[in-house]
C-alpha cells in the first residue's frame, strides 16, 4: 500500500480536467444498473430507517421521561453489531452477500411490522426486543453491502461511488428526519412505522433485480462448521493485525464512535433545549436533519479536494477529527437551535468524511475473500464505542448530574484524542518509509 498512490488510473488523458462532481455521479448512476439498484436500495430503505428510529425515541422518552432509556434504545440499536461480528464477517466471506442482504431486508420488513401489533407500542421491553432482533439483521446487511461494491464497480469509481452512498445515506438522514419527525408529531408514530417495514420490502426486490459474480463464493465451502466459523473469524484478525494501514483504518471508525452518544444527546436538546412550537420530535427532526446534509456535503467536499490520491485521503482523515472537536465545542455553547444545527452540520462534514475515506481506503487495500470479515469488524467496533459512547452519556444525564451542554462539549473534546493519534501513526509510517 503506498500512500503516494492514486485511484484514479494514470493515462494519456490524465492531464484533461476531470469530470464535474455532479457528472461524475450522474455517469456512475446511468451506466452501471447493478449500482444504480443498489443506490435506489439504500435510498429507500434508508430514508424509511429514520422515519422509524425518530418515532422510537420520540415514544419511548414520552412513556419514561428518562434519558437513558433512549439511550438504552440506542444501545440496543448498536452492541449487537459488536457482538453479531464472528458471525457476519464469516457468512459475508462464504455465502452470496447479495442473497443474505435480501434475507435480511425481509426479515427487518417483518420485525418493523411487529411494532403495529396491539399493544406492543405500549410495552418498552418488547420495543426493545424488536428493536434487537432488528439490528441482528442489520448487522449482517452492511458489511455485506460495503464488502460487495468492489465486486459492484471499477477501482476508480470506489471513491466515488462511496461519496455517493454518503450522501444518499446523509440525504435520507435530512430528509427522513424532518419529515419523520412533523409525521410523528402530526399523524402518529404507526405511519412512520409501516413507512419503514415497506422500504425494507422494496429494497430486496431492487437487490434480487442486481446480477452479478461474486468471487470469493467457493461451492466447495459453503458447508460450514462452528470449527470453520471459529477458524475464519480468527484468519480475519490476524490479517487486520498482520497490516498495520488496514488496522488503523478500522480504528479510525471507531474513534468516531466516541461521538456515538450525540444521538442521545440530539433528542435531549431538541425536547428540552430547543423545542419547536412546543414539539420537541420537529426540534429532534431538523437536528437530526442538519446532521444528514452535513454528512452528505463533506465526502463530496473531501473526494473533490483529495482528487482520488490516497496520500491525501489519508490526511483527510486526521484533519476531520479535529474539525469535529471544534464543531461540538461550540454546538455546547449555541444559544438557538439554528446555531445549533450550523453546528451540527459542520461535525458531520467531518464525521462523515473519515467514513467514506477510511471505507474507500479499506475497499481498495482488503483482499476479496477476506473483505466481509474486516468489515464486520469495521462495523461491530464502531458500533461497540457508539453503545459505550450511548451508555455513558445516559449515565451522565440520569445519574451524574451533568447538563447537555456539558456532555456535548465534553464530547468535543474527547475527539481531540484520535485525532492527535492519528498523527502519530502518519508520523511513524512516514520515519519507516525514510
Amino acid at each position: 500500500m503506498n500512500g503516494e498512490s492514486s485511484i484514479v488510473p494514470s493515462t494519456s488523458s490524465s492531464a484533461a480536467t476531470p469530470k464535474s462532481l455532479h457528472l461524475r455521479y450522474f455517469s456512475l448512476l446511468r451506466s452501471n444498473p447493478n449500482f444504480r439498484r443498489l443506490w435506489l436500495a439504500q435510498l429507500i430503505s434508508e430514508l424509511g430507517d429514520w422515519f422509524y428510529s425518530l418515532a422510537v425515541y420520540d415514544l419511548l422518552l414520552k412513556k419514561t421521561h428518562s434519558g437513558s432509556a433512549v439511550g438504552l434504545a440506542i444501545i440496543i440499536q448498536t452492541l449487537p453489531w459488536f457482538l453479531m461480528t464472528p458471525l457476519a464477517g464469516y457468512i459475508t466471506d462464504r455465502f452470496p452477500r447479495r442473497a443474505l442482504m435480501i434475507v435480511a431486508d425481509v426479515f427487518q420488513g417483518f420485525i418493523v411490522l411487529c411494532l403495529l401489533l396491539p399493544g406492543v407500542s405500549s410495552n418498552v421491553h418488547l420495543i426493545y426486543l424488536l428493536l434487537g432482533l432488528e439490528v441482528v439483521f442489520a448487522s449482517i446487511f452492511e458489511p455485506a453491502r460495503s464488502a460487495i461494491l468492489p465486486n459492484v464497480v471499477s477501482a476508480e469509481e470506489i471513491l466515488p461511488a462511496n461519496a455517493l452512498s454518503s450522501a444518499t445515506w446523509s440525504f435520507a438522514l435530512a430528509v427522513g428526519a424532518a419529515l419523520g419527525g412533523a409525521i410523528t408529531a402530526w399523524l402518529g408514530r404507526d405511519v412512520a412505522f409501516a413507512a419503514n417495514s415497506a422500504s425494507f420490502f422494496v429494497s430486496a426486490l431492487l437487490l434480487y433485480r442486481m446480477s452479478l459474480h461474486e468471487q470469493h463464493v467457493l461451492p466447495q465451502k459453503i458447508a460450514s462448521a462452528v470449527a470453520a466459523a471459529t477458524s475464519s473469524v480468527r484468519e480475519g484478525m490476524e490479517y487486520v493485525r498482520a497490516h498495520g494501514k488496514i488496522l488503523a483504518l478500522v480504528l479510525a471508525k471507531a474513534g468516531v464512535g466516541i461521538l456515538g452518544g450525540s444521538l442521545l444527546l440530539l433528542v435531549i436538546f431538541g425536547e428540552r433545549i430547543f423545542p419547536v412550537a412546543g414539539h420537541g420530535a420537529l426540534a429532534v427532526g431538523l437536528l437530526y436533519a442538519a446532521r444528514g446534509v452535513g454528512a452528505g456535503v463533506g465526502p463530496l467536499i473531501g473526494d473533490r479536494l483529495t482528487g482520488g490520491l490516497e496520500s491525501r485521503m489519508w490526511k483527510s482523515i486526521g484533519l476531520s477529527f479535529f474539525i469535529i472537536a471544534a464543531a461540538y465545542v461550540a454546538f455546547s455553547r449555541a444559544p438557538n437551535l439554528w446555531l445549533g444545527i450550523f453546528c451540527i452540520f459542520v461535525g458531520s462534514m467531518g464525521a462523515s468524511n473519515i467514513w467514506v475515506m477510511s471505507t474507500s481506503l479499506l475497499q481498495l487495500n482488503t483482499s476479496d475473500l477476506v473483505r466481509g470479515r474486516v468489515f464486520s469488524l469495521d462495523f461491530g467496533l464502531l458500533m461497540l464505542m457508539i453503545a459505550i459512547s450511548n451508555y455513558v452519556v445516559g449515565r451522565g444525564l440520569d445519574i451524574w448530574g451533568f447538563t447537555p451542554r456539558e456532555l456535548a462539549a465534553a464530547l468535543g473534546l474527547l475527539m481531540i484524542v484520535p485525532g492527535v493519534l492519528w498523527i502519530g501513526t502518519r508520523k511513524f509510517w512516514k520515519e519507516q518509509a525514510a
